[in-house]
């Protein structure tokens, strides 16, 4: 499937936002009420919404539950043969959907305005809206029109294991819970590894993709088309970082543009990178692996334009940790963000550079393939 990344959707959808659907289950997936059936059997569910659940995972979309019903409804889900294993981190208690939500995106590590509710009760969507305005709510009758915002976007070989990969991270999490010992501990036993390097021609679109749908670790919201653009001119280059642990692989997590048009500085128009890695120090580890190498490459000073956002602190903290501090010094201006800068070596003033995370390995791609 081939498509432009970004580009305005006539269905007033925004695929660049939409994370993980979460789906109601009475009315809703199945037309009965589970827990007035008179035997353990549960309604048939509808073959569309099966086939819509289907289609986003397909496109890199998660499907979630949120069912205000007997707990007990969703063990009995797990004697359906491939019905449970259709959705993530699924809510269903007699709890309201705005706190099943919240749970939701929580468990998924992503943010809950990246959640899209199917609701066939007007009262649930109305709950969900007041308390959650970041989340879009639609009547089941709605969903078509929310896969046709999906149509002409291009599908990444991450995209299409994203749903493999949230499940893999569900065993990661529960063996988490069961580690006897510190996180950091716990993190060593990963086995992680990062590996960096040039961004190659089939790396592209998953970059893009980073650009247009990571909010929590991004540096500048720079659209996919302007990145594409950047990537092609110049004294430009793409990088991008893949992970791995005992677990499986992350594929491509993280995606910078590096700007070389300056002497003696690097700038990184944009640093993009998963929120699923969120938390295990890669963001950190990608970032101090440009410094170096950028330092590595005559480079005395390191400059990213960072632009504010509500999303965003968490890429703010990691610029400032990694001792990057705002400039206007040398015509260092922009217009909707600021320029964070730092000299590279400890004669200007630069100081040590710092070092990822012991936890982690980290290594440039020709050493990996070597």
């Amino acid at each position: 499937m081939t498509g432009t990344t970004g580009a305005p959707d006539p269905t007033g959808h925004d695929p660049d936002r939409i994370k993980c659907v979460v789906w109601d289950l009475d009315g809703t997936l199945w037309d009965e009420i589970a827990v007035e059936t008179l035997t353990d059997e549960l309604p048939v569910p509808r073959p569309e919404m099966l086939a819509a659940i289907d289609a986003l995972a397909a496109r890199g979309v998660l499907s979630s539950l949120a069912s205000r019903s007997a707990p007990a409804v969703l063990d009995r889900m797990d004697a359906v043969p491939g019905l449970r294993e259709r959705f993530l981190a699924p809510q269903v208690s007699w709890q309201d959907k705005s706190e099943s939500l919240r749970r939701i995106a929580k468990d998924l590590g992503i943010a809950v305005e990246a959640l899209v509710l199917v609701d066939d009760s007007p009262y649930e969507r109305a709950e969900v809206e007041a308390l959650l305005p970041g989340v879009r709510t639609l009547d089941p009758g709605e969903v078509p029109a929310l896969l046709a915002a999906f149509e002409d976007r291009e599908v990444t070989p991450e995209s299409r294991e994203r749903v493999r990969r949230y499940r893999t991270e569900e065993t990661r999490r529960a063996e988490g819970e069961r580690f006897r010992g510190t996180r950091e501990e716990f993190l060593g036993w990963c086995e992680m590894r990062l590996t960096i390097g040039p961004a190659v021609a089939d790396e592209v679109p998953r970059a893009l993709e980073l650009a247009a749908r990571t909010h929590r670790l991004n540096s500048s919201g720079l659209t996919p088309d302007r990145l594409r653009a950047l990537a092609a001119a110049d004294g430009h280059e793409l990088y991008t970082a893949r992970m791995s642990d005992r677990f499986g692989e992350y594929g491509i997590i993280g995606a910078a543009l590096v700007d070389r048009t300056a002497p003696g500085s690097w700038s990184v128009p944009l640093l993009a990178l998963s929120c699923r890695v969120a938390g295990r120090g890669a963001a950190a580890a990608f970032l101090f692996w440009l410094m170096e190498r950028a330092r590595e490459c005559g480079a005395e000073r390191f400059r990213v334009p960072l632009r504010p956002t509500d999303a965003n602190l968490e890429m703010r903290i990691l610029l400032r940790q990694a001792g990057l501090r705002r400039t206007e010094a040398d015509g260092d201006t922009a217009a909707d963000g600021a320029i964070l800068a730092r000299a590279l070596h400890s004669g200007d003033g630069g100081g040590d550079l710092p070092k990822p995370p012991a936890w982690l390995h980290v290594s440039t791609r020709k050493d990996a393939d070597a």
